[in-house]
């Protein structure tokens, strides 16, 4: 290989940060033609295209590449170097000074199998030292062939893992800390013996458990489903300084070591928090048809086999010649964990869903099909989605479709507010509104229906919000009001009780003025205002001791210091006070100010 001269890639780079990056101006035109020729950024790289690679993707720096080339004057056509002379391609991290730094710029926007030809100006290759066969502020051309590339990724930007992508795997993943995965691996010292080694069908666990050594883990977490890499493991991220001592499961791996790792992850379970609070985890075994899930409202068909944490099996239901389930979600007709999941279930999914007992049965003993589920009990349904029909969805439907969904809503709401399902009330208000709030055009006579509406579901989420002390959320959705009717007493008012709820006053008692000024009559505003004057007296009260008690403590400092400055100015006999009288004087100074 041709020695290259070591010009800087920064040199390459426009010092304007307003300038184009290198490459740019290649991705953001039209893809060049057979033929065609094309400036690269704006230090004179100008580039030709001889033959079309395949794909879509390019190299990055970093990424270790594989070309043939070809370098010439431009003066007069002679070689200085080549690759096919020997037919032996050469190998090398992109970016990393192996080569001139303009050539550095222009392979990154090849793709694999492309062969292009690159003119570079003197400051982009050999400057006026020049090289072997080619003369000072020499013009030269490469012809390059683009055979490979690997992708190399410094996982934890500090070069304690190094991944070198050896097969790209499929548009799924990377799994998450929740996710189970099965992998393959093999792990060696730097001579080549090996430490571990899964079997060929793998090994099964969570990513957040870990396994093997941290790299690992990092690892897996930048992967998808299908990719095969090789790790190169600093002892940060392996063993560390303490090593590893010989057990059933590892041998000796000693102090310091560096580890070469080759992983292949074979395939991946997702684990979705449905709850947000990992109170119910569905782990998905089969990926069910298309994106769309059955949502709330949805009516569901399931098969489902429910078990206690031991495997017990208390309940079955659609095997054989017994009927599958079917229900309603967000109806509360099944266990609320199970309406969560179901809700967010794909046609044809198979999951399993682990449910804790906020979400379950609770802390009651519930005597089931085949076994009794005792209180505080943690338990799972492997469920399959047989079907599902779902309610349609705003976009699909025409605008007295959307206003008549939206009132059925809301009346739905409402029976929910009156007998205290507060949570369940306030999802039917907001999804009454969702059906007439599409960005689609109305008439003047729809506007006219769907105005009120809107206003009205808002104010009734806004009492469910302050029933749930989600004061935050009422004032969200009476701000709304507000935008559309700024004197709406209804809304001013919750606002304001919103506001108390917060102990943010001084905005209260603006809302409640309002209110009084457009309704001075209102028998529930003038109550909320002496509840608010209450507090404000209150919040006066605490005030008024915490102020009296910062500054009798700075008055008691003030007047300690004072009578130290009397006693260090007093002649003698101060100075012929022991110890043990000056410890006096300081102690009793607390209580004479």
């Amino acid at each position: 290989m041709v020695e290259f001269s070591k010009v800087n890639i920064k040199d390459f780079v426009e010092d304007d940060d307003d300038e184009e990056e290198p490459g740019e101006e290649v991705e953001s035109a039209p893809p060049l033609k057979v033929g065609e020729e094309r400036e690269i950024g704006s230090k004179g790289l100008r580039k030709r295209l001889v033959k079309s690679g395949g794909g879509w993707e390019t190299p990055q720096f970093g990424d270790e590449i594989t070309i043939h080339y070809v370098g010439t004057l431009c003066e007069d056509g002679s070689i200085f170097a080549s690759t096919r002379t020997k037919n032996e391609p050469v190998t090398f991290k992109l970016g990393h000074g192996n080569i001139v730094g303009g050539l550095d710029h222009g392979i990154i926007t090849m793709r694999k199998g492309e062969i292009a030809y690159f003119m570079l100006q003197p400051e982009l290759a050999y400057g006026v030292l020049g090289t072997t066969g080619v003369p000072s502020n020499s013009i030269v051309q490469f012809e390059v062939e683009l055979l490979s590339w690997i992708t190399v990724v410094d996982i934890c930007k500090d070069g304690g893992i190094i991944k070198k992508i050896l097969e790209t795997g499929k548009q799924i993943g990377p799994p998450g800390d929740l996710d189970e995965v099965c992998v393959s691996y093999k792990a060696m010292l730097g001579d080549g013996t090996i430490v571990a080694e899964t079997p060929e069908e793998g090994m099964e666990f969570y990513v957040e458990d870990g396994h093997f050594c941290p790299a690992l883990t990092k690892a897996l977490k930048t992967m998808k489903r299908g990719e095969r890499v090789s790790l190169v493991v600093q002892p940060q991220y392996a063993f560390g300084q303490k090593g590893h001592k010989s057990n059933n499961e590892l041998p000796v791996i000693p102090p310091d070591s560096v580890l070469s790792i080759f992983v292949k992850l074979l395939s991946m379970k997702p684990v979705i928090d449905v709850t947000g609070d990992l109170k119910v985890k569905k782990k998905v075994f089969t990926e069910g048809e298309g994106t769309v899930t059955a949502d709330d409202g949805a009516t569901v068909t399931i098969r489902y086999t429910a078990m206690l944490e031991d495997g017990t099996v208390f309940e079955r239901k659609g095997f054989g010649d017994e009927q599958p389930l079917q229900f309603i979600t967000d109806e509360e007709q099944v266990i609320a964990g199970l309406d969560r999941a179901v809700s967010t279930m794909k046609k044809h999914e198979l999951s399993l869903i682990t449910i804790s007992p906020e979400y379950g049965f609770g802390n009651t003993e519930v005597k089931m099909e085949f076994s009794l589920v005792q209180p505080s009990s943690t338990i799972l349904y492997e469920v399959e989605m047989l079907d599902f029909i779902r309610e349609k969805a705003p976009w699909e439907m025409s605008t007295p479709e959307r206003i008549e969904a939206a009132n059925r809503k809301k009346v739905e709401g409402n029976q929910l507010f009156k007998i205290g399902k507060y949570q369940r009330a306030a999802k039917k208000y907001e999804k009454a509104v969702d059906y007439v709030s599409q960005d689609v055009p109305y008439t003047d006579g729809d506007e006219k229906i769907i105005k009120p509406l809107m206003i009205s579901c808002w104010s009734n989420g806004a009492a469910c919000c302050l029933k749930l002390n989600n004061f935050r959320e009422a004032i969200d959705l009476c701000s709304k009001i507000m935008n559309e009717e700024s004197c709406n007493v209804k809304a001013l008012y919750r606002r304001a009780q919103a506001y108390m709820g917060v102990a943010e006053l001084l905005p209260a008692e603006l809302d409640i003025k309002k209110a009084l000024e457009v309704d001075p009559q209102n028998r529930e505003v003038k109550l909320m205002q002496k509840n608010l004057k209450q507090l404000q007296a209150e919040k006066n009260k605490q005030d008024e001791k915490l102020y009296r008690a910062m500054f009798s403590s700075k008055s008691a400092d003030a007047c300690i210091a004072e009578k130290r400055l009397k006693i260090s100015n007093d002649d003698e006999d101060t100075s012929m006070l022991d110890e043990s009288t000056a410890a006096m004087i300081v102690e009793t100074e607390k209580y004479s100010c």
